[in-house]
This record gives structure tokens, sequence and C-alpha cells, in this order.
């Protein structure tokens, strides 16, 4: 793939600030890790995102989509081909009892703005840092609530490029996955449901789940979030802290002292040290109780060169 030609057809679509090349990752994930992307491409419409789809589509482009960069692993060498961040498509608005938000947003925001307009139905989602599309490819849930509790109507580019609206029936909306994941669309907006209600009571329950987050999780350093997925039967933190590995890790990563599901970037580690702490919590659990952690973040990129 030649950058360079790739790069002068991006900024017919976008604007030339909105192209960048050889962008770090590292600025633009939860972790503060990765290596460096081709080209990193911002759209501002709709319209632009399928014009890029489709531009991927006829260069056969290695791509990948990027939320916020929250649940995701960029490893060292970076990402070859293109990188689409939705940062400028994050508008959120109220319609009456529907809140509408393009995905790009970050859905802890929406359960604000819910707030603000006395709207419940979205407050297990002020605590999760992803964004509303990230939160709807994997059904983002919390404290007892889920996306699919409040969906209604999704709009999203599919991978051949064309725009499609999936109503609530049609998003095979289950624990951690959709049909959104499954078939890779891109999230454009979401519109949610919600309900009427006291704006007192449903602030004191944002207070409430900020409090149970904020003193169970190890926010004050930079990661991935929580790692894996729940075992059938088990808690994988609980796994991971009973086989002795909390302040254990390779490098400047280490198993959290506070919650042991996280792996933390405690000083200045790269990806190779996150994803080699990630095989020995793996292979740590796997010995002891013959558990196999299912990793719910995801892994992408290209290995460092030697």
């Amino acid at each position: 793939m030649h950058v360079n030609n790739i790069y002068e057809e991006l900024i017919t679509i976008c604007s030339e600030e909105n192209v960048l090349k050889h962008e770090p990752m590292s600025k633009h994930t939860l972790t503060q890790i990765g290596g460096k992307a081709d080209l990193f491409v911002i759209p501002e419409t709709h319209e632009q995102v399928a014009e890029i789809v489709r531009l991927r589509n006829k260069h056969d482009l290695p791509f990948m989509l990027l939320g916020n960069g929250s649940n995701m692993i960029v490893r060292d060498g970076g990402l070859r081909g293109l990188v689409l961040h939705l940062a400028r498509l994050s508008d959120l608005k109220v319609e009456g009892t529907q809140l509408i938000a393009q995905g790009g947003a970050n859905i802890k925001d929406a359960s604000q703005l819910a707030l603000k307009h006395g709207l419940t139905g979205l407050e297990f989602a002020c605590g999760i840092p992803g964004s509303i599309g990230g939160a709807m490819v994997m059904n983002a849930g919390a404290y007892g609530g889920e996306v699919k509790d409040v969906i209604d109507h999704v709009k999203v580019v599919t991978q051949g490029g064309e725009l499609l609206t999936l109503q609530k029936d049609e998003l095979e909306l289950d624990y951690r996955t959709s049909i959104i994941g499954k078939k890779k669309y891109i999230v454009l907006e979401a519109v949610f449901n919600l309900e009427e209600g006291d704006p007192a009571q449903i602030k004191e329950t944002m207070a409430d789940l900020t409090y149970k987050r904020e003193s169970k999780q190890p926010l004050e350093f930079p990661s991935v979030g929580s790692v894996f997925k729940r075992p059938p039967g088990y808690f994988a933190g609980k796994l991971i802290q009973d086989s002795g590995l909390q302040g254990k890790g390779v490098g400047g990563a280490e198993v959290s002292t506070k919650h042991a599901g996280f792996i933390v970037n405690k000083n200045s580690c790269t990806a190779t040290d996150y994803i080699a702490t990630i095989e020995m919590v793996r292979n740590k659990v796997k010995e002891n109780f013959g558990v196999d952690l299912e990793l719910e973040a995801k892994i992408v990129g290209e290995d460092p060169e030697n």
C-alpha cells in the first residue's frame, strides 16, 4: 500500500486536517500504549464514513474502527492501513423521552444528558468508559443494566459502505455480543427509549454507582478496563486474586492490587508488557483452576520489528 497515494484520495473525502499519517495510537487508547497507524481518519458526516469504507474496499486496505480507545490493546508495531475515528461524530440530544447519540459519543456522557433531562434508563452507563458505537457492539452493561434494555434502533454503515437502519429486534443483543460486532458494522447513531423519572433519584443512583466503581476499580492508572469475560460459574477477578497475582506483571504492566480483574499501565509499559502479563495471568489461572479466561479486551495491530 502506498500511504501517500491513499492519503491524497482521503483528503478529497475529508478535510486535510482530519487525515493524519503515522499517528501514534498511544494518544488515542485508554491504556496509553500502542504503535503508529499508517493513516488515521476523522470523518465529520455519515456520508464521509460510507465513502471511506468504499475507498477501503476499492484498495483492499487493512481497516480498523476506533471508538474512544477503551477495551483495546494496540500492539507496539502499530496498525497497517486505515484507522477510522469517530471523534467528530459525537453529538447527543434529547427529543421527548428519546436520547439520540452519535456513534463517537461517550455512553457515560449520554447518561449525564439523560439525568439533566430527568430521564431514567441509562444510569447503569454512568461509569462505562466506551463510546456509543463500542457499547452497541458489546451490548455494554453494568450494575444490572444493559444497552439492550433501552435501545430502540441504530443507524450503521455496512462493510460494503451502505447506510442501514436496524431495529432492536434485528440487533441480536446478548451478553457482550450483537449483530453489529458479528458483521463489523460501523455505528453512526443510536436511539434510546428512556422514561421520565425523578431527577433526584436518578442523580442518587448514579452517585452510588460512581462510588462503587471508583472505590473498587484502579482508575488512577491507565488500563484497558476489565480484561477478561466472566467465566461461567466464576468471577475472573476472584480467580486471579486467588492465584496470588495481584501486584505482579511484566515490565511496566501490573495486575491491579485494587481489583485483580484489571491490568494497569503502572510504569510506562509497552503493549508487549501488557500482553505478556495477560498471558501470565491466563496460564496461572488455567494451572490453578482449570479455567480458560477469555479476553473481553481486544488485541489488534502488528508485533514490533526486532
